[in-house]
């Protein structure tokens, strides 16, 4: 029944290689249809209302972009000069971050995760993603209990199993207190830039299993770098799939979500002692998944919760 782990990761590859073969053909297409409804001009204008023109187009092109990184823009939910104009300690910003998440969906925070991440921790995290990518994530579900059937708590603890896939983006500019389009990037030591960004999709298993690289995640995280420069910190945000059922309702409960993006530190975290669970099972998961035992993975994952 299902695939095996090294079943499982050759579906990976395939899958990856379909998908940015098929990105890269939409790239094309859209590089065509602008280049066909924006013919060149024959005549040069300085004046003033051009600029203007060329400024809006500037930004239509921005915003139509289809090699974007596929995610929001944190200037689109942070005022980022705003912030840059004044002194905010990496605390401070944590706590607009968290406020601000609080504050969605009329003052639920329902749909959302957020989180401040120190930069030792986020370059000791994505290191590991880069290296293992992929993993499988199970979340536990109770069932119903039978009255007739005597049974401890423990065997009433189905899992579902998640299939957790790390990307990385180019690196953001880092950011300047002035929102003028056409402003230089802020200036820094020669050398110095932003870390890539991140994303990181949690799909059920059985839904990659079925579409691959096409299946529709239920938790996607971002992990945003823009202030990692300016400021020493990392923000997380996670953004659950609304439910196609519609109302105020989404595939994950925040717990859910909580317990996934957690993962992130039981898995990707090492104390480089190398008697670490979760490192081991990551590990072996990529380096010998002929050995992988998703019973041990079932058994630290119940330390862990």
């Amino acid at each position: 029944q299902g695939l095996t782990v090294l079943q499982l990761l050759e579906k990976v590859k395939a899958d990856e290689g379909k998908r940015r073969k098929e990105e890269a053909e939409k790239l094309k297409a859209a590089a065509a249809a602008v280049l066909q409804s924006r013919p060149a001009s024959r005549e040069a204008s300085t004046s003033t209302s051009s600029l203007d023109a060329g400024k809006a187009d500037v930004k239509a092109l921005l915003a139509e972009r289809k090699d974007a990184a596929p995610f929001k823009a944190l200037s689109s939910i942070l005022n980022i000069p705003r912030i840059l104009a004044s002194p905010h300690t990496p605390e401070q910003i944590s706590a607009l971050w968290t406020a601000y998440h609080a504050s969605r969906s009329n003052g639920t925070g329902r749909g959302y995760v957020s989180a401040s991440v120190p930069l030792d921790m986020f370059h000791k995290m994505t290191s590991t993603g880069r290296q293992y990518p992929t993993f499988v994530l199970p979340l536990p579900r109770i069932q119903a209990i039978d009255p007739a059937a005597p049974a401890s708590s423990e065997e009433n603890v189905a899992h579902e199993f998640y299939f957790m896939q790390w990307d990385f983006h180019a690196p953001p500019d880092i950011p300047s207190a002035s929102d003028d389009l056409f402003a230089k990037p802020a200036q820094s030591s020669p050398g110095v830039s932003n870390p890539a960004c991140a994303t990181v999709l949690f799909t059920p298993l059985q839904e990659y299993k079925l579409r691959g690289a096409f299946a529709t995640p239920y938790l996607v995280l971002t992990i945003y770098t823009d202030l990692a420069t300016t400021h020493g910190v990392v923000l997380l945000r996670g953004e659950i799939t609304p439910s196609t059922t519609g109302g105020d309702r989404y595939m994950l409960n925040q717990e859910d979500a909580q317990i996934l993006a957690l993962s992130l530190q039981k898995f990707y975290l090492w104390n480089n002692n190398g008697k670490d669970d979760g490192e081991r099972l990551l590990r072996t998961f990529h380096e010998k998944p002929e050995e992988f035992k998703w019973q041990e993975l079932l058994d630290f994952s119940k330390l862990t919760l």
